[in-house]
């Protein structure tokens, strides 16, 4: 049995797969705010219910947003913010009695993907959560891969690239810098072009049926969002060039992308054509727990 959880700023969920990937058991809490503590009790009352749901015993996968860092454990840049600092996987194994792993929640959904999903017939697959923020994650032959200092693929704080001149410098990040991607190519930084443009609050889903309307405005922004979005894949070609990348998070279900996004990363990458795959989610909003969960397949 594989044992999944995806810790969220808001929900904690875990499933239990089979071998085979079939779901045996899943449960969803929120996340509690009241302490760390009250964090670590809810993963065992997950972990509990899901083996007594499931009636078997098994291994243990856990997504975080955020990272642990490889040779001290200390999770850090993670906006559940009570876990930032903490020695999270120490801390779970000794609650538990077992061993834990942790990853990325975009790792997770890499390997989600990867391992039966929309990367299944790929080696080198780079899933992108285009979300309230704009995640990366790598998965190669179906494993994680972190990185030397356990932060490779963190594509939401690097710069927009080839920023236009009313572009630059760039928006002021959560982070504390300018222009990252989580501010742009993201259903935030789709609001928040509609608010600098227009004045006006726009929910992401608001914008997009406008934009299908044919309210112009709303076109300008879209368009910008889909470009930008381009940028970030054509980069990521040109330094990583995976087998295929697959979308996840809300706006990976605007269906128009799809077509749009491969004339216009060939704008910008270093090479004659784009011809890398494009493809949504097959697990969409499960990607996550069900990827923490493989973090043990072999």
């Amino acid at each position: 049995m594989f044992i999944g959880i995806d810790w969220g700023g808001t929900k904690m969920e875990v499933i239990a797969l089979d071998g085979d990937g079939e779901t045996r058991a899943r449960h969803r809490v929120a996340t509690p705010t009241s302490g760390y503590d009250d964090c670590i009790r809810a993963v065992i009352d997950l972990v509990a219910a899901a083996e007594q749901t499931a009636g078997a015993r098994g291994t243990i996968g856990i997504g975080i947003p955020g990272s642990p860092n490889p040779r001290t454990g200390i999770v850090r840049n993670s906006n559940a913010v009570l876990i930032n600092g903490k020695p999270l996987g120490r801390d779970l194994e000794a609650a538990l009695g077992r061993e834990v792993r942790l990853a990325n929640d975009a790792n997770c959904l890499a390997v989600s993907e990867a391992v039966d999903g929309a990367g299944k017939d790929a080696r080198v697959v780079f899933g992108v959560i285009v979300g309230t923020g704009h995640g990366g994650g790598l998965a190669i032959e179906k494993k994680v891969h972190a990185g030397y200092q356990g932060v490779a693929a963190e594509i939401g704080h690097y710069p927009l690239p080839w920023m236009t001149r009313d572009e630059y410098p760039g928006h002021k990040c959560w982070c504390g810098k300018l222009g990252c991607l989580d501010m742009y190519a993201c259903g935030t930084g789709l609001e928040l072009d509609y608010r600098t443009t227009t004045g006006v609050d726009r929910r992401g889903r608001d914008i997009i049926e406008a934009k299908r309307a044919g309210d112009p405005v709303a076109i300008g922004v879209y368009e910008r969002f889909v470009d930008r979005l381009a940028r970030s894949l054509a980069l990521l070609t040109n330094v990583v060039d995976p087998d295929v990348f697959v979308l996840g998070g809300g706006m990976s279900n605007v269906d128009e992308i799809y077509g749009e996004l491969p004339a216009l990363i060939t704008r910008y990458i270093f090479g004659d054509s784009f011809e890398t795959p494009i493809r949504k989610a097959v697990h969409g909003d499960s990607s996550g727990v069900r990827g923490a969960a493989w973090l043990w397949k072999s």
